[in-house]
Order: C-alpha cells, then sequence, then structure tokens
C-alpha cells in the first residue's frame, strides 16, 4: 500500500516535464512499477490528482458506478475519467503534463506536489500558498474530524 506523505517544491519545463522528487519515484516504481494515472480534482480548487495505477484501479469502477443522471455525479465522471492521462516515469524519473491538465490546474514552472496517503496532489505552487493563507470559507466539521485529536 502507498503512503505518500509531505510536500516537494518541483519545477515543470515549458514542454510540461517535470521530474519527480526521488523519494516520490522509489515509492511509485515499488507500488505501481512508475505507472500513474494524472486526472482533475472535482472541486474549485483545481490541482492535479496523482494515483498510482493500481490505487486508480480501485477507484475507476466507483466512479463509473455512479448514477450518472445525477448532475454532480456526471460532473465528477467527466473531470475524473474524461481528463485520466496514464503515464510511466521516464529513466529520469519524468513526466509530461498534458496541456488541457497543466491549463485545468493553471500549472507554470514553480509547482508542488502534495502527498495524500494512497495518491499525490499536483499544484501551481502560486495556488498551493494562496490556499493555505485562506482558511475562511471552510465547510463545517464533519463529526469524524470532531473525533480526532492531533
Amino acid at each position: 500500500m502507498s503512503n505518500f506523505l509531505g510536500s516537494h517544491a518541483i519545477n515543470m519545463d515549458a514542454k510540461g516535464r517535470l521530474a519527480i522528487p526521488s523519494k516520490v519515484r522509489e515509492e511509485l516504481s515499488q507500488v505501481c512499477g512508475g505507472r500513474i494515472v494524472v486526472t482533475a480534482n472535482a472541486d474549485e480548487e483545481r490541482c492535479l490528482l496523482v494515483y498510482p495505477e493500481p490505487e486508480w484501479e480501485v477507484l475507476r469502477p466507483k466512479i463509473e458506478a455512479l448514477p450518472n443522471m445525477n448532475k454532480a455525479a456526471r460532473r465528477l465522471q467527466r473531470l475524473l475519467l474524461g481528463n485520466a492521462a496514464l503515464m510511466e516515469l521516464d529513466s529520469a524519473g519524468r513526466i509530461l503534463i498534458p496541456p488541457t491538465l497543466r491549463s485545468y490546474a493553471h500549472l507554470e514552472k514553480k509547482l508542488m506536489l502534495i502527498g495524500q496517503g494512497k495518491k499525490l496532489e499536483l499544484w501551481s505552487e502560486e495556488r498551493w500558498f494562496a490556499w493555505l493563507d485562506e482558511s475562511s470559507g471552510d465547510d463545517d466539521m464533519p463529526p469524524e474530524m470532531e473525533a480526532l485529536s492531533l
């Protein structure tokens, strides 16, 4: 099982190539042979989600099974399935982010790769730090969080 933690500042070149940090790369090579799926996040935060291929293959049927007569479910399906790109890290640990995904997440040169346990998030550095600074407007705390001691 993958366990991605921490945040990593990385750069993307003009063609959309970026190198996955070595610690993350080692984990990816162990859990999925470097095969990942990158897709759009389905909320207003506009980051990209990076799944090891086995994690994606567990999630994909759940997304496909959602009731597509429901507008929110259809939006989720279109964003996640319609933007999913299967990639393999090259020998230097690099991937190429497609232009549609770069545009969706407003990715330019400076990026942040954020570990989220079973997956990673890829953010524009500017949007990541803006998100960190803005805490107002959060939803009410769910009961699961109220019971959590940190």
